[in-house]
């Protein structure tokens, strides 16, 4: 439970008798006095912060960060080096590099995914697309990806809809142009990302961003029975006045 639902649980919401069709409303010193008692931990906040930049990869950072608050990282900053490295690769379309890569760190991790491994070969497929080798596109697919699309009613139907971009000069705006969108890239590469953070026994998602889903779902509900002190804008977490 976070500390924004306990703190929630410490207000009763319900209207008295007399305001039976109205709102509570809690006002900004009674908020912020309970915010107080809520007694969150600075090591708690710290570690999500230190959590964050694991996962997304802000090595720099979170160097900076150990060395400033003495929160330790659960894994070897060093990791992260190579993990960038195989991501960037991804996004800039070399993706028989990202592969090398991801087998340099541990080739368990494309052998025991066939799905990732499968989206990486489309990856490579859609980059010789991409730059016009028509030739080579066909003979990748043929060679590489159609036999596993024969074991896999998934994989075929991703690889009829990669191909079928073969068919079509105007690549952009054909109806399987989001394929070569830069979206398409960065889903891959966050894929791969979240694969070795898994082989390293690592979460592969971030704490902060469900915790700022729960903080907003929190706030929602709350909003329905009393008027308090809302954080609208998550960028900079300021709390803004109750309209009442």
């Amino acid at each position: 439970m976070s500390h924004f639902s306990i703190l929630l649980g410490q207000f009763d919401p319900t209207p008295s008798p007399s305001m039976a069709t109205s709102k509570k409303v809690i006002t900004r010193e009674e908020w912020e006095r309970k915010l107080k008692e809520a007694g969150v931990r600075k090591d708690d906040m710290n570690r999500i912060v230190m959590n964050f930049l694991v996962t997304e990869g802000y090595a720099d950072a979170a160097d900076k960060f150990r060395a400033e608050s003495g929160t330790q990282p659960d894994i070897d900053l060093a990791t992260i080096t190579d993990r960038m490295a195989v991501k960037k690769a991804v996004q800039s379309g070399n993706v028989e590099d990202a592969i090398e890569k991801v087998n340099d760190l541990n080739p368990e991790i494309l052998d025991t995914n066939p799905q990732l491994y499968f989206h990486l070969q489309q990856q490579r497929l859609i980059e010789l697309i991409r730059h016009g080798k028509v030739e080579e596109a066909l003979e990748f697919a043929q060679e590489e990806l159609a036999p596993r699309g024969e074991e896999n009613k998934i994989f075929l139907e991703e690889l009829e809809r990669t191909v079928a971009l073969l068919a079509f000069e105007d690549l952009k705006n054909c109806p399987f142009g989001e394929l070569l969108d830069v979206s398409h890239r960065l889903k891959t590469a966050s894929e791969v990302n979240a694969a070795i953070l898994t082989s390293q026994s690592h979460e592969k998602d971030p704490k902060l961003p469900s915790l700022l889903k729960m903080l907003i779902w929190a706030q929602n509900q709350l909003d329905e029975k009393a008027v308090f002190p809302r954080i609208n804008d998550l960028s900079t977490a300021t709390l803004e006045d109750p309209a009442v």
